[in-house]
């Protein structure tokens, strides 16, 4: 007992040290941890031996992992989850996993005999990291995006699958029909009572303990042990247990209580496993590295075959069907929960799980790298995709000359560069009050939705990238009378407001140009840059609240927001 508070003790304070390494670095924290676990395991420094405390702090970490992973899960997401992200995902999913066999077979991976290599390969490629792709998209404020919101769906379905995945796996040796229905339906029937007390049971219970943070910690904790417990019962694991934990809790009405009581929790035990994972790891030979390099490759390209040619069939666009592919193309931790369960069922050799956690590695790294350049490489990337024949949505439009975007016909007389929130406002103010006015008015923007959404309602589009001159110059913005740009310099890529008036102003020397400022120090800059007005939308929202406390001062809150809900009814938005 002492020697594994001991082993603990080791493992919090190098993942420390290497965390600080990381964070200062830029680098992944998960890497940091594997690389603290190396150092003082039995690998490395030796300080950390005993192979049942690595075992322990493992499991812990495992459980804890899974159960904060299934809070996350949204099944209500996923039941709304729009036909382009299933068909994505489904994609994704199959073809990763039939390439995946066939590529690790092809290179002498075993596939049968009580020897899964290839399979847990295959699966553990297909998985995508949602720490390293929510973190990155988090900072790059991309979440909100097209691209961002298929990843994301991308990621919860990939949950489901390894789920799935997991309820299979004890029964990899034994592969008959009525061994893997009888695991499936273990796992309903767990699945089945968790959510049925998570609904009828817990909310009572959590209500009434709701204002003694303590007990609700303690009672998901429980909760979280008591099915993982009842999982091994069923023949099932400790691991697939937590998962389902989570995923009933996730949707009674404390959810987000427990996960803000618990996240500090999984910090520590995640810590933890990452950390024990990195124990096991060996100094790796040549032909561990080879492999992994293989591993690291395979994902990367099946990722970009898998994800990009779903999304391009359902006319997506080269740049939304370019960005999620170059977002998912990483190993997920999961990956290695679904490896380390292998290789406890010595379903999967030892020398396969560390080639695949090397991958994990050079992927963590690469993947961060690449996904805070992904713009650029996009767009580095479309030329060439359109001269080998791939055609984007601007093809066919008329105008569009090679090498350009553009398309559609040349800009009318009012131009709004870019759609997001503000000229989707916008457009529908203008349908209600002067309908008339939608005839003068061209939308440049590479959103695929805005695009179709737009042409189907009637109004002139262009899909083009507005960061571009050459997409300005072939749209003929040089001909307008006022150009809009409404997106905040927060949103847009590869260009800011600034530099948009810039070039506008250099093609257009006469036209009305409207900008927007973040902040108030930009106000004066945009001016100079040449725009004839600048909108600060901060100021128009402190005039909004200003006569909401009017109103409500004047016991008229009621009236305001009666107003207020007729116009919202009367508005069809193209961004909701």
């Amino acid at each position: 007992m002492h020697e594994l508070i001991r082993d603990i003790t080791l493992c919090i304070l190098f993942a420390w040290m290497l965390g600080l390494l990381a964070h200062f670095s830029r680098q992944p924290l998960i890497l940091a941890y594997l690389i603290a676990g190396f150092c003082i395991g039995p690998f490395g420094a030796g300080w950390v031996k005993s192979e049942e405390s690595i075992r322990v702090i493992s499991e812990l970490g495992l459980i804890f992992m899974l159960f904060m992973i299934g809070l996350e899960i949204d099944l209500k997401k996923i039941v709304r989850a729009g036909k382009v992200i299933l068909f994505a995902a489904g994609g994704q999913l199959l073809g990763g996993c039939l390439l995946g066999v066939l590529f690790f077979v092809g290179i002498g991976l075993s596939l049968g005999g009580g020897h899964f290599d290839a399979i847990y390969l295959s699966v553990a490629c297909a998985l995508s990291s949602t720490v390293i792709i929510v973190k990155v998209l988090y900072e790059k404020r991309e979440l909100d995006t097209l691209p961002g919101r298929i990843t994301l769906g991308v990621l919860v379905l990939q949950d489901i699958f390894a789920i799935l995945f997991l309820a299979v796996q004890p029964s990899l040796a034994n592969l008959q029909a009525s061994v893997i229905l009888l695991s499936i339906g273990r796992v309903a029937v767990l699945v089945a009572a968790a959510l049925l007390v998570s609904r009828y049971v817990l909310p009572r219970l959590f209500h009434q303990i709701a204002r003694r943070p303590e007990l609700i910690l303690l009672g998901a904790l429980a909760w979280c042990f008591l099915v993982a417990e009842t999982a091994e019962r069923l023949s099932l694991s400790r691991e697939m247990g937590a998962l389902i934990a989570g995923v009933s809790l996730s949707t009674f009405p404390y959810a987000l209580d427990v996960t803000a009581k618990v996240t500090t929790l999984r910090d520590f035990f995640i810590t933890l496993f990452f950390v024990a994972l990195g124990m096991t790891i060996p100094v790796p030979g040549l032909s561990v590295i080879g492999l992994a390099l293989m591993i690291a490759a395979f994902t990367v390209v099946s990722r970009l075959v898998t994800t990009f040619t779903p999304l391009y069939m359902m006319k997506q666009g080269l740049r939304a069907s370019l960005l999620p592919a170059l977002n998912l193309a990483q190993i997920s931790e999961f990956s290695l929960v679904v490896i380390q369960t292998g290789v406890a069922e010595h379903h999967i050799a030892a020398e396969t799980a560390n080639a695949a956690s090397f991958a994990f590695v050079v992927l963590a790294v690469l993947s961060t790298f690449v996904m805070t350049r992904s713009d650029e490489i996009t767009r580095w990337a479309i030329g060439p995709l359109k001269r080998i024949g791939l055609r984007d949505l601007d093809h066919g439009n008329g105008h569009a000359e090679e090498g350009h975007e553009g398309g559609h016909g040349e800009a009318r007389r009012i131009v709004i560069l870019g759609f997001f929130r503000a000229a989707s406002a916008l457009l529908a103010e203008i349908e209600r009050q002067t309908p008339v006015l939608l005839e003068q008015i061209t939308v440049v923007d590479f959103n695929p939705n805005v695009y179709q959404t737009l042409l189907s309602r009637g109004l002139h589009v262009i899909y083009g990238d507005i960061s571009n001159v050459d997409t300005l110059l072939h749209a003929g913005i040089g001909k307008s009378e006022m150009i809009i740009l409404s997106v905040p310099d927060s949103l847009l890529k590869g260009a800011t407001n600034e530099k948009l008036v810039r070039h506008v102003r250099a093609l257009n020397p006469t036209a009305l140009i409207v900008a927007t400022a973040d902040l108030l120090a930009d106000v004066g800059a945009l001016y100079e840059a040449g725009a004839s007005y600048v909108t600060v939308t901060r100021v128009s929202d402190a005039h909004e609240l200003f006569t909401v406390i009017e109103a409500a001062q004047a016991g008229l809150l009621a009236d305001k927001r009666a107003e207020l809900d007729q116009r919202l009814g009367e508005r069809r938005e193209v961004l909701p």
